[in-house]
């Protein structure tokens, strides 16, 4: 079976967990791997975990709630992130009780992975809580597979505000002048990019080898 990540064997990945538990598995392995590439420590053994390991934490039948996960950043202990996953539909009010579990335990930024139904005002209330505190949100199937693992997807770098000015000025560049990615693309979405940041894109080349692009988010 071939998807987005790549060929991969999903028998053999989910082997011993029922439908349900197993895309609950895949979906929340997308996870740790999105915080990792992010820059956020997430232990090893939530990064390989097997469906083994899965079913005997969660059962058969895992509760969506029971699948939260806190972590922090790997240069900054202080700013962690939550991924929470809403049992049911999402409207303002488990947004507001979402934002106030945030600020109980001093965490600013989250990700809701949405299986249900979500309202427009449930969206609206998300954007009025920035930039207090930043919560994003993706459906249960946009994170079935690891995009940027897929061969079609060339690597993905951030660069650093110092390195961002340091290529403006090696080639004499405005902001304006650099090519775009949008807030909304999916790899721009899956690193979690934030407007006016620039991104390093490195594709593989026939002739030299590899061939380098960057791209400001817009």
């Amino acid at each position: 079976m071939t998807t987005l990540g790549g060929p991969i064997n999903m028998v053999q990945l989910t082997q011993g967990l029922n439908s349900s538990a197993a895309r609950l598995f895949r979906i929340r392995k997308t996870c740790f791997a999105l915080l990792n590439k992010r820059g956020y420590n997430v232990p090893v053994d939530d990064l390989e975990m097997s469906a083994e390991t899965f079913l005997a934490r969660f059962g058969d039948f895992p509760g969506r709630e029971n699948l939260t996960i806190l972590v922090a950043k790997q240069d900054d202990a202080d700013n962690r992130m939550f991924v929470f996953f809403p049992e049911s539909d999402v409207g303002v009010p488990q947004c507001k009780t979402y934002a106030q579990r945030m600020r109980d335990d001093s965490v600013r930024s989250a990700i809701l992975v949405i299986n249900g139904k979500f309202s427009n005002f449930a969206k609206l209330s998300l954007a009025e809580l920035s930039p207090a505190l930043s919560i994003e949100h993706f459906r249960d199937e946009e994170l079935m597979v690891d995009i940027t693992e897929h061969e079609l997807v060339p690597k993905h770098q951030l660069l650093t505000p110092q390195e961002k000015a340091a290529l403006l000025e090696r080639y004499k560049l405005k902001e304006s002048q650099l090519p775009r990615i949008q807030m909304g693309d999916p790899i721009a979405r899956f690193y979690g990019l934030k407007r006016g940041e620039v991104v390093k894109i490195v594709r593989p080349s026939e002739t030299a080898g590899r061939y380098v692009t960057y791209r400001i988010v817009m």
